[in-house]
């Protein structure tokens, strides 16, 4: 298995991250990719080693960071995303929960991370809460045919994720995903399994039966279990068939960007 989106590098994980990566293991995650929160986490994920996982890392600034007055230049970027050991840009997005005064600031970092990712040719990873629609009219706005990218962390409905595919993203299935009366279990049975990747969002949003736990990599399998009943094939079969997703849109082949 693959988990598409994993921040294991941070202080969360300081006091065991050996055993978190044994685990991780263990459930037969082989590949852990990891977006940024700011260009301060990639050193961070530099440290990041085990004898049976690959690690992969992203380049980008988070929305919430944005309302902080983090910023980046298209250059800047740019030069941090075209480096071979960055295999996607963000992740980026738009966030209005915590804060609808910063939205002009986050869409235009959005528009510029999906500029960067274009040029690049890498996807972009994008983060979304409370903000669907805006997030999605950006996206048809920035699409010229060569954009990809994730909606990480799904929570839409069944339109809203159609939407997002027809557009050229895949939709990251989590822990929100298992979540009972959470209703996003009904929208991605009503999906297409070919555009979705497995996550885990670690350290946050720990699926079922895990849930207000710490979250790690090796609970993507609970994920990859309650997907498996909800499209009525085997666990294999959806392991297989996700990490075909996650090596094509990321573009991986034996852990290596190409």
């Amino acid at each position: 298995m693959i988990d598409t989106h994993c921040h294991i590098y941070m202080e969360h994980f300081e006091e065991d991250l050996p055993q978190v990566l044994d685990r991780a293991a263990e459930a037969g995650v082989r590949r852990i990719l990891m977006p940024a929160i700011n260009f301060g986490s990639l050193p961070r994920m530099d440290q990041m080693a085990h004898e049976k996982i690959r690690f992969h890392k992203m380049a980008g600034i988070h929305p919430t960071e944005i309302n902080e007055g983090v910023s980046t230049t298209e250059s800047e970027l740019s030069e941090y995303c075209s480096s071979a050991d960055i295999v996607a840009v963000g992740e980026t997005g738009l966030d209005y929960h915590w804060s609808r005064a910063y939205k002009q600031e986050q869409q235009e970092s959005l528009k510029l991370h999906c500029r960067v990712a274009k040029s690049v040719g890498k996807p972009v990873v994008l983060h979304n809460r409370e903000s669907t629609g805006d997030l999605l009219d950006i996206i048809e706005q920035e699409q010229d045919g060569s954009l990809t990218g994730v909606w990480h962390c799904f929570t839409g409905s069944a339109d809203e994720g159609r939407r997002a595919m027809d557009l050229g993203l895949y939709l990251g299935i989590g822990g929100v995903f298992t979540f009972n009366n959470a209703g996003v279990d009904e929208a991605v049975a009503r999906l297409p399994l070919k555009k979705m990747i497995l996550e885990t969002d670690a350290p946050y949003l720990s699926p079922e039966p895990k849930r207000g736990k710490r979250n790690e990599p090796a609970f993507v399998r609970y994920t990859a279990q309650r997907l498996a009943e909800v499209m009525n094939l085997s666990l294999n079969e959806v392991d297989r068939r996700t990490t075909e997703n996650a090596m094509k849109l990321f573009k991986l082949q034996d852990g290596i960007y190409l």
